[in-house]
């Protein structure tokens, strides 16, 4: 399914960040991510204010340029024929740069791939669903009769909404309730599978999303990113529970009892270490793991979540810090930053597309904004010192927790920042010569 974590590095062929270059024996899908542009309906989303920000560079370089020759022509101030010339090149580079990097996504990142090999460029989006399907099967089908692990990160209840002509009309909730009955459908193809094969009894299976359903995602009235409840926030928000909260499904018959509730904070970073523990491994201890293993709490034998504090970020930036209180079970939530809303009432970034991480689109707290979760889930009042006793102890020792988690982080290069998103042509996968990049899967069969 989609990996989202890219391919390259230096070349386009070293594959650094490839999932074969990451412990997985075997991959089929994107190696990016799935955007309107794929589609090629919708407005553009990928990179948006990016977009808008190169453009608005090209707009000065243009005026600059315009300025220069008027200037020259009237001689209004002595400037150099060649440097005109220089400063138009560059221009002329930048937008190319800049317009490769968005106007041709369809055709540059909307590509299917098994292990190295390119199978579709750009893909089918129309045959992705049955595409996904069969290859999940037929890897449980290879797999068997020996342990395996199948990680499935399904395209779906994600803009654009890629539905199948079979689901399209089907829910009373438009085209984002026909994606999540197409997907519901796909999931349940897949427990048909393990079932049929007789490995029910020994497949523990986790179903869960990543993020909150994507509030600014419309097209005309209608809503394509879902809904959030009670919950105050959606997708791209750090510390809002709409845009963090999402439901996590467990099976794992003859092992774990059939209808238990778990009403505990924990955090798809358990993964890792519970799939560790299943096969029998152990964590390294030469790091720190932000994960802790799922079976204790799943099993009873530890009643609440090993994760005293989670730390919500936006981007490389700490917006919000949980507090799970041990002795009380009282969950605390301290918000240091959160997104401003456009409109300021509409509890979304409608005008931005979707809420940013810093700048102007936040808003700083101090002191920080504390809501009692246990209480009031979906963050309605933020507490003070003046009604709430505890405020000044629970900010230190979230403050205090901060400090010690902060000793634990290394700094990384800014996945997002303007130089890692401009297109570079030698990184760029490629199926055939490039720039001529067009294949299809029934020409490239594995």
């Amino acid at each position: 399914g989609k990996w989202h974590m890219g391919v390259n590095c230096k070349t386009r062929h070293d594959h650094c960040h490839h999932p074969l270059n990451h412990g997985f024996d075997y991959f089929y899908g994107m190696p990016f991510t799935l955007v309107n542009e794929c589609q090629g309906t919708d407005d553009p989303e990928l990179a948006k204010s990016l977009q808008e920000t190169y453009w608005f560079y090209t707009q000065m370089i243009i005026l600059a340029i315009f300025t220069l020759v008027i200037g020259k022509l009237a001689n209004l101030f002595p400037v150099k024929w060649k440097i005109i010339i220089c400063l138009a090149i560059c221009g002329l580079l930048h937008f190319i740069s800049w317009f490769s990097s968005y106007g041709f996504t369809k055709y540059w990142n909307c590509i299917l791939m098994r292990n190295h090999a390119i199978t579709e460029q750009p893909m089918n989006l129309q045959k992705t669903t049955s595409n996904m399907l069969r290859e999940a099967i037929t890897f449980i089908e290879r797999n068997k009769h020996r342990p395996f692990l199948l990680f499935v990160s399904l395209l779906h209840v994600h803009t654009p909404l890629i539905t199948t002509e079979k689901f399209q009309g089907r829910s009373r909730h438009g085209l984002y309730g026909d994606n999540v009955e197409e997907m519901d459908w796909m999931v349940g193809k897949l427990l048909d599978v393990i079932d049929k094969e007789d490995l029910k009894n020994t497949t523990f299976i986790y179903f869960a999303s990543d993020h909150g359903g994507f509030l600014e995602a419309h097209r005309g009235n209608s809503q394509l990113g879902g809904w959030n409840g009670i919950y105050k926030g959606g997708k791209g928000m750090g510390g809002w529970e709409g845009g963090i909260r999402v439901p996590g499904i467990v099976r794992w018959p003859g092992v774990l009892p059939a209808g238990t509730v778990i009403d505990e904070p924990t955090s798809l970073m358990d993964i890792y270490p519970t799939v560790v523990q299943l096969a029998g491994g152990e964590v390294p201890q030469d790091r720190v793991l932000d994960g802790h293993s799922l079976l204790p709490l799943l099993r009873g034998t530890e009643q609440h979540s090993r994760h005293e504090f989670l730390f919500h970020y936006c981007g490389v930036f700490l917006h919000a810090v949980r507090w799970h209180q041990k002795d009380s079970g009282t969950v605390w939530k301290a918000h240091y930053t959160t997104p401003v809303f456009q409109p300021e009432a509409s509890g979304a970034c409608f005008r931005r597309g979707i809420c940013p991480c810093f700048g102007d689109g936040v808003a700083h707290h101090d002191p920080p904004l504390l809501f009692n979760l246990s209480q009031d889930p979906s963050e309605a009042n933020p507490l003070s010192a003046d009604t709430e006793p505890l405020f000044d102890t629970v900010m230190r020792r979230i403050r205090r927790a901060v400090e010690e988690h902060g000793k634990t982080l290394t700094a990384v290069p800014q996945q997002l920042s303007p130089h890692n998103n401009i297109w570079k042509p030698w990184l760029q996968p490629c199926c055939g010569t490039f720039p001529f990049c067009w294949c299809h899967e029934e020409n490239n069969k594995a």
